[in-house]
């Protein structure tokens, strides 16, 4: 029998059935579900049959009833993916890279942002459950509760049994930062701490902390700020690097908690007739898009977002798939990068009897 043989107009999806495309291409329903569902059974079949079940699904207006197929197979091939917010620099490149190793795999997912609202985060939860996902991947949100599905927290520092934590290694990081700020001369260093609500922040704090004591750097009273709020935007920095300046505490490096604040710390420090990094040296972390594009772009500690976010895929999708074995931590390893807005400190250049002025380094 010929596609189209009986007849004319498309017809309404919803009476269209598997049945209805296998009596039209002249197959079995059989055949029909192994091809459009590009089974590995549909590799017995030669191309000119396929060729005509896929004109008869067409010409049909056929729409499978994915939810009904996922009944079937209790399969629904959906991840979850609960961020803080959708559309800020850090989540948006490590749910690119979700998204790049789902859609290789004939993933979906479902996002919701829960804006730091407890409530929220768990009705969100038990409506992702509802939706039928196969597992859940948490950005920059802490996990409190196991969780009754393979479960992957990209910055997550909270053990809970289930949960594989894929973290930086901030004590590295810690590391690189104040090590290279310290070779440049600087020993009066200030801080923008992390919100609290960040998952990092707590972390990314005593790891500094802990570094500052092993090589014998002393962080001064009053050069540490800890914002209020949640915002971790170019706002707060500037708002944050105010604050510092206007304590009188003389400080000539800054070391920030993302380039977000650093942005804005930037634009703080220049406001006060100051320059970077002739007179304060400004360090970020992350290593987002914006900051390699400022004046002067950015030295960064560079977190591979969209490779954690594509190791977060593969790490649930083989619990899914595979059945792997549940690993409590995947530890990623920091890169530093320097930028414009590091060089040598005023003071030592002034005790070396040299005028101070910027050094550029590699982007």
């Amino acid at each position: 029998m010929k596609p189209g043989g009986k007849g004319g107009a498309k017809r309404d999806p919803s009476s269209v059935t598997l049945k209805t495309v296998a009596e039209f291409a002249g197959v079995t329903p059989g055949t029909v579900s192994a091809v459009l569902n590009n089974s590995p059974a549909s590799r017995a079949f030669p191309q000119h049959t396929k060729n005509r079940i896929l004109t008869a699904a067409r010409e049909l207006n056929y729409r499978p009833n994915f939810l009904a197929r996922s009944l079937r197979v209790k399969r629904t091939n959906t991840i979850g993916v609960i961020t803080e917010e959708i559309g800020d620099p850090y989540g948006a490149m490590v749910i690119s890279g979700i998204e790049s190793h789902l859609r290789q795999r004939g993933y979906f997912f479902l996002a919701v942002a829960h804006r730091h609202d407890p409530s929220l985060l768990e009705s969100y939860s038990q409506l992702l459950l509802q939706r039928g996902v196969e597992g859940f991947i948490t950005v920059d949100t802490s996990v409190r509760v196991a969780p009754a599905l393979p479960t992957v927290a990209v910055a997550g520092h909270r053990r809970v049994p289930g949960v594989t934590n894929l973290i930086l290694d901030h004590h590295v990081a810690a590391r690189m930062v104040l090590e290279h700020l310290t070779e440049l001369g600087h020993s009066e260093i200030a801080f923008i701490r992390g919100p609290a609500s960040s998952s990092d922040h707590k972390d990314r704090w005593t790891a500094l902390v802990e570094v500052a004591r092993e090589i014998g750097l002393q962080i001064r009273p009053g050069l540490a700020f800890q914002p209020q709020g949640d915002a971790a935007t170019p706002n707060m920095g500037h708002f944050s690097a105010k604050k510092l300046l206007s304590r009188g505490r003389p400080f000539t490096a800054l070391v920030c908690y993302n380039d977000n604040f650093a942005i804005g710390a930037i634009r703080a420090i220049q406001e006060a007739g100051l320059q970077v990094p002739a007179d304060i040296s400004v360090v970020g972390f992350d290593d987002i898009a914006a900051a390699a594009y400022g004046n002067p772009t950015i030295t960064t500690v560079r977190q591979p977002l969209r490779e954690m976010g594509e190791l977060a895929a593969k790490t649930v999708l083989g619990r899914i798939e595979s059945n792997e074995a549940y690993v409590p931590e995947i530890a990623v390893k920091p890169q530093f990068v320097v930028r414009q807005s590091t060089s040598r400190s005023s003071t030592s250049l002034l005790q070396e009897g040299r005028t101070p002025t910027p050094i550029r380094v590699n982007k």
